[in-house]
């Protein structure tokens, strides 16, 4: 056993009623000397008030120049165990489904090789695994790729996709979230494990406006499930639930549009008003369905304040069908892509790019046509500068 640290400070983190990521620490403990010095680092840290971490960028496997993040100790000599603690992503599987058999398999390497410590999932989607040195790192890629695994995305490059479980346990679902992201996450190899893009890019696939991923508010690209038509209405089953809940209060008022009445006891729906935002059907799912023709709304841009604000995703494709092929979809990509890398600036993603550069230079560059839905919100002032290729006869 190595050494054992005083943790008066960590210790305060296992009270309570709720569990504690020390606790866990301290199991890996017994095992790994990456998780013991892990320990003295953090309390020393808490006690400072100063990290002792630095971060050591794309730390690359042969082959790959994604998928392990470089991390490093300025406290090598103190703690030794964690002078190198880089962490490497695992793609996961589309809906995050595993069998005990393959986790027990990745656990196992990972005891082999590291610190035993997970993060089940990372923000981007992939199961992380925290904590190995540079000379491990060969060897752990070469047995997580002869079972079949592969390392997810990191640094300037396409991020591992990831999406909700869509059809495959959710009525709701309008496409099928699991096939379109493993589609793009095969079709997008190269761009995910050689980083050659601006910045980061990510693709969150839900398959409805419930939006479980919460694509809208952390992809770059976020595909939502949709549909067109009238939403299915089931009068006997809103009588039942108006038996339960005051349908009036909790759904007609709830509306944003203010497209549904109730009168007489029945429902009723001007859907040319209808936005689909879910409320509904979500409230109501023995009474309400989505419409007959699915699809899904692509949007745009949401990030993380790191460089200017948080950015919300703004639709740039209202509605499109998304069945495979998904030659149409792959088509876009290409394009948003290639206007990205040729006006984007080092570290800019693509939403900061567009507000930069002015959506409508966007939809030029990406020749799309522009829509109602693409709106974000009323202009402010009452000036509108044409092009002169506009008002061209």
């Amino acid at each position: 056993m190595g050494k054992k640290y005083a943790t008066p400070l960590l210790d305060e983190l296992k009270k309570g009623a709720f569990p504690s990521f020390v606790t866990e620490i301290e199991k890996a403990a017994e095992k790994t000397e990456y998780a013991r010095d892990l320990l003295g680092l953090l309390e020393q840290s808490y006690r400072e008030k100063l990290t002792h971490w630095k971060h050591g960028g794309i730390v690359g496997v042969r082959g790959y120049g994604g998928g392990v993040i470089g991390r490093y100790s300025d406290l090598p000599d103190k703690y030794p165990g964690v002078a190198h603690f880089h962490t490497v992503r695992v793609n996961q599987p589309s809906g995050f489904y595993y069998t005990t058999a393959a986790l027990r398999e990745v656990m196992g390497i990972w005891d082999k090789y590291g610190s035993g410590l997970t993060n089940m999932h990372g923000s981007t989607g992939d199961m992380v695994l925290l904590g190995t040195n540079t000379e491990s790192l060969e060897a752990i890629f070469a047995e997580l790729s002869s079972r079949g695994w592969d390392l997810g995305g990191s640094g300037s490059a396409m991020r591992t996709p990831s999406c909700c479980l869509g059809k495959s346990r959710c009525e709701w679902a309008c496409i099928d979230t699991m096939a379109l992201t493993n589609e793009i996450t095969q079709h997008f190899q190269d761009e995910m494990h050689r980083p050659a893009f601006p910045y980061k890019f990510k693709f969150k696939v839900a398959g409805c406006a419930v939006d479980c991923i919460a694509s809208i508010a952390r992809a770059d690209m976020s595909i939502i499930g949709t549909w067109k038509g009238d939403i299915g209405i089931k009068q006997d089953e809103v009588a039942n639930y108006s038996k339960t809940m005051d349908i009036q209060k909790e759904i007609i008022d709830m509306c944003p549009t203010g497209c549904m009445t109730y009168t007489g006891g029945k429902l009723s729906i001007d859907n040319s008003n209808c936005n689909r935002c879910m409320h509904c059907i979500a409230q109501m799912t023995k009474a309400l369905s989505p419409g007959p023709e699915r699809g899904a709304t692509i949007l745009l841009g949401s990030k993380a304040p790191i460089v200017t604000g948080a950015l919300m995703s703004w639709v740039i494709v209202p509605f499109i069908k998304l069945e495979p092929p998904y030659e149409e979809f792959f088509e876009l990509v290409g394009k948003i892509w290639e206007w990205w890398d040729e006006h984007g600036k080092n570290r800019e993603r693509i939403g900061e790019l567009i507000e930069r550069m002015g959506f409508p230079t966007f939809l030029k560059g990406v020749e799309l046509t522009p829509h109602p839905a693409m709106i974000k919100s009323p202009r402010r002032d009452p000036f509108f500068f044409w092009d002169e290729e506009d008002i061209q006869r």
